[in-house]
């Protein structure tokens, strides 16, 4: 794409990111209000912001055959990143409440017999059986009631199902860092996210590491666009549900 294109491009994303979030309405309007205008440059701003997805999608313990839901799917850009892995999957359905997202998504999975796109809220969306996988990518902490979200996720998992998660978080404490120095990050990046409707929550990990005892958890940090010196923090989680449940 040429530069000058991109650059367009970009500035009707940063422009919504300005305006940050409505906050006057309901959850699904202010998520159409926020995204629609930058639907169509949804995925090629975002493919810069939102690191590991392509290596959550990769890491996802996944058996032929699988029935996977992924909550808060958006355009459904993580299709993409199945590979060939998508021809051994029985179904994805991709749920999310925002309409000019969810359009992008039909349009992507076109032609894909074994993805269904949804139109409905994660924290009450059902599907007609229990499923092998569920996954958040970037969603969690978009969702207000996030808690209902995850409860809702392991309810639909078989016993022994995967749950996988990609997020921005809050830096875990670290014994090398200034305490001090850390409060202050951690408190420009709830900021600076909750602006656009994003809700930094260290209680995300905790809640996870109870319902999914056997996990696998790593944080990272990527480059920003436009904030050359920013490293954000984001955390990979793979967890199983219990035989037992």
């Amino acid at each position: 794409m040429p530069l000058l294109e991109r650059l367009r491009n970009d500035f009707v994303v940063l422009r919504q990111l300005v305006r940050g979030m409505p906050g006057d309405a309901a959850h699904a309007q202010q998520l159409q209000a926020f995204y629609g205008p930058q639907a169509a440059h949804y995925d090629e701003f975002r493919d810069r912001l939102l690191p590991g997805r392509a290596e959550l999608i990769s890491r996802l313990p996944l058996c032929n055959g699988a029935r996977i839901v992924e909550l808060g799917g958006g355009t459904g850009r993580n299709l993409d990143f199945f590979g060939e892995r998508l021809a051994a999957v029985a179904s994805i359905e991709i749920v999310d409440l925002c309409t000019a997202l969810l359009d992008v998504a039909r349009t992507r999975a076109s032609g894909r017999m074994n993805v269904r796109v949804i139109e409905a809220d994660a924290t009450t969306y059902r599907p007609d059986r229990a499923v092998d996988c569920v996954y958040f990518s970037y969603s969690l902490t978009m969702i207000p009631n996030w808690q209902s979200a995850l409860t809702n996720a392991w309810s639909m998992l078989k016993p022994g199902g995967s749950i996988g998660i990609v997020d921005f978080c809050v830096p875990m404490i670290s014994a090398i860092k200034v305490r001090a120095l850390q409060s202050i990050e951690s408190t420009f990046w709830k900021r600076w996210f909750a602006h656009d409707g994003v809700r930094l929550n260290p209680d995300h990990r905790a809640m996870l590491r109870q319902l999914f005892p056997q996990n696998e958890i790593v944080e990272r940090r990527a480059r920003v666009p436009y904030l050359p010196a920013a490293m954000v923090p984001y955390y990979l989680f793979i967890g199983q549900k219990p035989l037992a449940s």
